[in-house]
């Protein structure tokens, strides 16, 4: 099979942003109650309308706010892929109704099939945009969730993404992935660039300028650094950028390969694939570009280090069986098992902070995604028959997965599912092509 040049070089070469929010008010008998099991198995999207926002100031000059905000909030729940947001033509509230519990005639909402309704008021003082959103359940009638939130007008998108975060968490218990950010390899200006975008497509920015190849980004968890490998002068060189601060440290430059950087739980460690030896094998070094330890030593290419939640183990591929496969490396007594047996090509591991691992893998000419238990058990498809499918990584929560894939075409771009594959979306769409994911939090 010919790979795909990404690959082949990868392989072998081997807002901050402040709110106020103001008050939060809610139902106290809603609280302990899971309205939604995330954990489930055959979990149910659970359907949920939410109409254009009412305007609560005095005189309204954003009227195109009203739509906007609902629809960026419809959208965070529907990439989360535990509600089915219903479709704005289907409802029929009359007119005058409000976002208070006394103003809303519920039985509208049941009639179209809404289980929770979120209904929200906002204006506009200044620069500043205020919002008052409840969620309801329209069964009970009992209000879940209440908030006032201030943050700048400017900055709408982001004060959605927080209400939504706040929603999801007072229905699962959980966080919800929409104060995320990824980071991805890409090729809109000719050359491959690093970018940056929130976790679905928007705001998007180039990060790198190097007029050369970057690839491989990994965000810390916290996301307030960035490392990726660039080739400079013929040679490849692991760079370590501050986000905040714009500010770039020559991390390894190390003779030969310095590629496939990994960040060891605590973020003061860093694995990467060095041939400083003559053969490909993963070290870990300092934030000061010091060798620590040197982890693997086989005479095959070893390469893409993904820690384990602990740091005490990690996944790797190496060919040292024949062809590309994925191992587990338990660092306290230096143990290697091999984890993968199907297929002829498995590549790309990214371990889970709920300890599940993902990994590409192909045994019939086509990439697709698998996850399986560090032990080697549960292994579970997420893709297939649709094209290539690479280069997974995790949501910060473990809840949510990225990837690349040319479904739609020869291009790739990257798409997010649910960790069990369903509700899979592409959510880049710029010129080029993007690839090589990596999800973290934004850095607040």
């Amino acid at each position: 099979m010919t790979l795909p040049s990404s690959r082949f070089v990868f392989f072998l070469f081997i807002w901050a942003l402040a709110f106020c929010v103001c008050v939060g008010f809610y139902d106290k008998q809603a609280e302990g109650k899971l309205y939604v099991d995330i954990t489930s198995p055959s979990m149910r999207r659970v359907p949920i309308a939410v109409p254009d926002f009412k305007y609560i100031g005095a005189d309204n000059q954003t009227p195109e706010l009203a739509s906007k905000l609902a629809d960026i909030l419809s959208n965070d729940f529907d990439i989360s892929g535990y509600f089915n947001p219903l479709e704005k033509e289907s409802f029929i509230e009359a007119p005058g109704s409000g976002i208070t519990h006394d103003s809303i005639i519920f039985k509208d909402w049941s009639l179209i099939g809404a289980e929770l309704l979120l209904k929200a008021g906002y204006e506009c003082i200044g620069k500043q945009l205020k919002v008052e959103a409840r969620l309801f359940d329209v069964f009970s009638g009992r209000q879940l969730y209440g908030k006032r939130a201030l943050g700048p007008t400017n900055q709408s998108r982001q004060l959605m993404h927080r209400l939504a975060n706040d929603v999801i968490f007072t229905l699962t218990g959980h966080k919800g992935p929409f104060l995320t950010q990824i980071a991805f390899s890409g090729t809109a200006t000719g050359n491959k660039e690093i970018y940056i975008s929130d976790f679905d497509g928007h705001n998007l920015r180039q990060i790198t300028n190097h007029n050369s190849i970057s690839i491989s980004p990994r965000l810390s968890l916290s996301g307030e650094r960035m490392l990726y490998t660039t080739f400079l002068d013929s040679a490849t060189v692991l760079l370590m950028r501050d986000l905040a601060k714009g500010s770039i440290t020559r991390l390894s430059d190390k003779k030969g390969l310095n590629i496939a950087a990994a960040w060891r739980p605590g973020e003061e460690e860093v694995a990467l694939t060095l041939t400083t030896s003559g053969n490909p094998d993963i070290y870990t070094i300092s934030l000061e570009g010091k060798t620590l330890q040197r982890l693997t030593t086989n005479w095959g290419i070893d390469v893409s280090p993904a820690f384990s939640p602990d740091g005490n183990k990690m996944a790797f591929v190496s060919n040292r069986s024949g062809s590309p496969q994925i191992y587990i490396l338990d660092i306290k007594n230096n143990s290697v098992e091999r984890l993968t047996y199907q297929g002829n090509y498995n590549t790309s591991p990214a371990w889970s902070k709920l300890d599940r691992i993902a990994f590409s893998g192909s045994s019939d000419g086509n990439f697709d995604l698998f996850t399986i238990q560090p032990d080697g058990g549960g292994l579970q498809r997420l893709t297939k028959d649709q094209g290539d499918n690479e280069d997974p990584c995790w949501s910060p929560g473990g809840r949510h997965i990225a990837f690349s894939s040319n479904r739609n075409g020869r291009k790739y771009h990257i798409f997010i599912a649910n960790a069990n594959g369903d509700n899979q979306r592409q959510i880049t769409f710029s010129e080029g092509e993007q690839f090589s994911p990596s999800w973290a939090y934004i850095k607040e």
